[in-house]
């Protein structure tokens, strides 16, 4: 057991722990507190995962740029070339060979464009444009997780914090009441077996509050992970509990929303009309490709020692140009097309899958997203009736425990239950309203908009 002074050590060491674990959630001077928008908005912004899907989605919109400059423009080359050659070689004027020092110099122009190609421009054309929603897609989903996550460690943050505020109210209870009891053993009231139960209690008060604190901080950390928050700076935000706000969307209606509207199923169904594309795509290249070129080319020589016709009219001279209507019949490529169409085809069917295995988890989550917030409301207003009554017995047992009408065990029982109580009460309302929150994101409110 604790001695005189032992106890009054524990006694100093309590408020030392009570004001420390009172500067929690305390707002920084200067700085404007967060609110869970605020918190949303910056993690948005500073994610990498959303930087990530950003470059993704750029590369989607050269593809766009590529397939549409490659379906209406044609290809257009020039080049250059200069040369001299020493020994035999053949003169292209005479065409025979020679055995002296030339400068060959030639500039060619070419053009091309497909004409046909099995509707190859067509189809890449039609999925880089289904690629691209693909990419902005998949961007606001990434969005919606980052918002979601922030959610909950916010949340999170919230309900250490009111349970640092409850256990806080303990300990000062618990000290005032071992203040008196003490005076009261002085006085003969109460024997010391009382005493050292409430100092145990006092004690247990304390580790209850050093645990919440603890935690706390460790869900503030977690959120600034989340946000990206610069690593040495304090993030404060705004503790204010949301208000209670019922609603009352039906399963069937959000489901059917969802099944139209929802991210994943977007990317599935266009996942399957790419396939489908490609399919065709590799179907078609059974046919055969025709295509239009021209150029134009000319060239200057000349030999050592012996004199020739000048720069500028040997290259007007030698001038030519072509046109070229190619035809090109594929015949046999040991089987490559017949393969590529194969796994195409798988491709189709994976992508069929897919979109009926995505269609299935979206109607399922937002059944279960419905169900889940309908049962965290009834278990909040459940809490709510709970924390009232356990807050009366808890006021009640304090007051008999002054008096003296019940041991300081009993009293602890009861202190705990209002804990509790209240703990259950923070963590009901915070889950009803994440769970809320995910039923407005199936029925098309982004988590930022809310």
């Amino acid at each position: 057991m604790l001695g005189r002074e032992g106890m009054r050590h524990n006694f100093f060491i309590s408020i030392a722990v009570i004001a420390a674990a009172s500067v929690i959630g305390t707002e920084a001077r200067g700085q404007q507190a967060m609110t869970l928008r605020d918190c949303m908005q910056y993690a948005v912004s500073h994610s990498t995962k959303v930087r990530i899907q950003q470059a993704a989605t750029g590369d989607a919109q050269l593809a766009r740029r590529d397939a549409i400059l490659s379906a209406f423009l044609p290809t257009l080359n020039a080049s250059s070339s200069a040369s001299y050659n020493f020994g035999r070689n053949i003169d292209p004027e005479t065409n025979t060979y020679i055995n002296t020092v030339s400068f060959n110099n030639g500039y060619a122009l070419s053009a091309g464009i497909t004409l046909f190609n099995g509707f190859s421009a067509v189809n890449n054309l039609r999925i880089s444009r289904t690629s691209l929603k693909m990419g902005r897609t998949r961007e606001k989903q990434v969005e919606a997780d980052i918002c979601l996550a922030v959610m909950e460690a916010y949340c999170n943050v919230l309900y250490y914090k009111r349970l640092c505020e409850a256990c806080e109210e303990q300990v000062a209870t618990a000290e005032q009441t071992l203040v008196k009891a003490r005076r009261q053993e002085e006085l003969g009231q109460k024997g010391h077996a009382d005493v050292i139960q409430m100092e145990a209690d006092l004690a247990d008060r304390q580790y209850n509050l050093i645990n919440a604190a603890n935690q706390y901080e460790s869900e503030k950390m977690t959120l600034a992970d989340l946000m990206f928050w610069p690593t040495g700076e304090e993030l404060t935000i705004d503790t204010a509990v949301p208000m209670w706000s019922e609603e009352s969307l039906d399963a069937d209606a959000v489901a059917g929303f969802a099944l139209q509207h929802d991210p994943a199923v977007l990317l599935a169904a266009w996942g399957v009309e790419n396939a489908r594309r490609e399919l065709n795509t590799a179907r078609w290249q059974l046919l055969p490709s025709l295509s239009l070129n021209g150029g134009w080319s000319t060239s200057y020589y000349s030999y050592q020692g012996n004199q020739t016709t000048p720069y500028w009219e040997m290259l007007r001279t030698n001038g030519g140009e072509y046109v070229a209507l190619t035809l090109n019949v594929p015949i046999f490529n040991r089987l490559s097309r017949q393969s590529a169409i194969g796994r195409k085809r798988n491709a189709l069917k994976k992508a069929e899958a897919e979109y009926d295995q995505a269609q299935r988890d979206v109607e399922s989550e937002v059944r279960r997203a419905v169900r889940d917030r309908d049962g965290s409301a009834s278990a909040w207003q459940q809490a709510r009736r709970k924390a009232e009554v356990q807050s009366e017995a808890y006021a009640l047992n304090l007051k008999k425990l002054e008096q003296g009408l019940i041991s300081p065990l009993e009293y602890q029982t009861a202190s705990n239950n209002y804990l509790k109580a209240r703990a259950d009460e923070m963590e009901s309302l915070l889950k009803y309203l994440i769970k809320q929150a995910v039923v407005k994101y199936y029925s098309g409110i982004e988590y930022i908009d809310q």
